[in-house]
């Protein structure tokens, strides 16, 4: 290839021209996927067959080699269409529509291939892969794809659309340092995420660990402490529950017999301190009701229904609800309308998760949720936070069930055991856990924060690497601007 670009000169302004733009077809050979017929395809490899990459092992910019591959005959592979090192797989069809155009490069020799629904892009002129594969991941070819993308429905990206990409091609040696210096900013970019990522693992695990102190009476000073320092007496948890189940069975005005709420299986739980004790969730909630709506006849306004989708890390989330009128929350409530201060329960998809009802929020619930309405026996917190525990998400875990989509039955949940402290108690734990877990939520929102703008900054790297415009030394440029945008204020990523 040609290098008179690094001479040419703008003769009015006496500065460096833009690097020329080349048609990818120009510069690269694009070799269609692998077609093969169902029953060609095995999910297990074997003598002589070929693994094949689909669409969806390629994430973020990384192909994914080791899962969710295809295994074909070797006959139906080609030579060409074995990937080699410097190619860059593309996405071009996809029942997803954000999958199309994602891109990644083959770093290293791997014997295998790829499907019909991708291509690969090889060199045919002298290029550095890793300077064409830089380019792929950059903005100005992501805008490229959303633009192509737009008023299309079909998830296609043609021949024709990548042929048609215009790729600024610098001299052979301004690539290489190009290269070098934006691996030089990935690897301070990178060691950032991976700090980053530490940081959330270690909250994670110290939320983990909060919440298991609390249901084990490790967080504040216990009642029966403070009592016998105090010379007191105090109500136990279990003479707390028993003074509720006997006052429930008292007022009992329903249909048929009473029937008394049967108690956890506590064989395989912790020793509780002092004072508490082991209640099931329908011994401690009045009532658990399971949601047997069937079918949502959505509308575009009126009383928010929540899914279980809406429900996660604790807390419940309506920015994206759907709704149903009025006689359709009748209908669907009419066993137990759900009220402010009742816990939602999800048992499938996700499953375990839960959430309380906020003050003066009126909302329906969707398919696969439970509803827990606690008594005097427990606070609505401390029941949240014993769901949300790592002792009892390991008995939901063991009682799900199902071969796909793990989920739990009704009566499982209602059995879920919930530790029962004295209520003065409950009422020390949860703002203690309130305030720790707080504290959790305001940093992993900043580190949030942190990690979208590393991604930002790669940007800007590449950016500055692809823009062809600027004079002299490409590294320093580079260096220059991702320096300039680390030192700004309140938008600083500390690498």
């Amino acid at each position: 290839m040609s290098t008179t670009a690094e001479k040419a000169v703008d003769i009015a302004t006496g500065m460096p021209e833009p690097w020329p733009r080349v048609r990818l077809g120009d510069i690269c050979e694009i070799v269609r996927g692998v077609s093969y017929k169902k029953e060609q395809a095995s999910e297990q490899p074997a003598k002589g067959k070929v693994p094949i990459l689909r669409a969806t092992n390629i994430q973020n910019s990384v192909l994914i080699l080791d899962s969710d591959l295809i295994y074909v005959p070797v006959s139906v592979v080609s030579e060409e269409q074995m990937l080699r090192a410097g190619d860059i797989v593309v996405a071009t069809s996809s029942g997803s529509k954000h999958l199309v155009g994602k891109t990644a490069q083959v770093k290293e020799s791997w014997a295998g291939s790829f499907g019909a629904f991708c291509a690969a892009l090889r060199p045919i002129v002298q290029i550095d892969h890793r300077y064409l594969g830089y380019f792929f991941a950059s903005k100005e070819y992501k805008d490229y794809i959303t633009k192509r993308a737009l008023g299309v429905n079909i998830n296609n990206l043609r021949r024709g659309d990548l042929e048609e990409i215009l790729v600024p091609v610098a001299p052979l040696d301004q690539q290489k340092r190009i290269v070098a210096e934006i691996e030089k900013q990935f690897s301070r970019l990178d060691e950032a995420v991976a700090n980053l990522k530490r940081v959330k693992a270690n909250l994670k695990r110290y939320k983990a660990a909060v919440l298991k102190a609390a249901i084990e009476g490790r967080l504040v000073e216990t009642e029966a402490e403070l009592a016998r320092r105090e010379g007191r007496g105090y109500e136990t948890g279990a003479q707390l529950l028993q003074r509720t189940l006997e006052t429930r069975r008292s007022q009992w005005k329903g249909k048929g017999k009473y029937k008394e709420p049967a108690a956890p299986d506590t064989t395989d739980l912790p020793e509780l301190p002092e004072g508490w004790v082991w209640a099931s969730a329908v011994q401690a909630c009045d009532p658990v009701v399971d949601c047997h709506n069937k079918t949502a006849p959505y509308t575009d306004s009126g009383i928010p229904l929540v899914r279980t989708t809406n429900i996660r890390d604790g807390r419940l989330f309506l920015e994206e609800v759907r709704y149903v009128d009025q006689p359709t929350y009748d209908f669907w409530s009419r066993r137990c309308p759900p009220e402010p201060g009742d816990v939602l329960f999800t048992r499938e998809a996700p499953m375990g998760e839960a959430a309380i009802i906020p003050p003066e929020t009126k909302l329906c619930m969707g398919q696969r949720m439970m509803l827990m309405r606690p008594s005097s026996v427990v606070s609505a917190a401390f029941l949240l936070y014993s769901l949300l525990s790592p002792v009892i998400r390991r008995l939901i875990e063991r009682a799900s069930v199902g071969t796909g989509v793990k989920h739990l039955r009704v009566g499982d949940v209602e059995l879920l055991p919930v530790p029962i402290p004295p209520i003065a108690e409950q009422y020390r734990i949860v703002p203690e856990m309130d305030r720790r877990l707080t504290l959790v939520r305001e940093v992993e929102a900043q580190v949030d924060v942190n990690l979208k703008r590393t991604e930002r900054l790669r940007q800007t790297v590449l950016t500055a690497a692809f823009s062809g415009a600027f004079n002299g030394d490409v590294s320093k440029h580079i260096r220059d601007t991702a320096d300039g945008v680390t030192s700004r204020g309140s938008a600083t990523v500390k690498i």
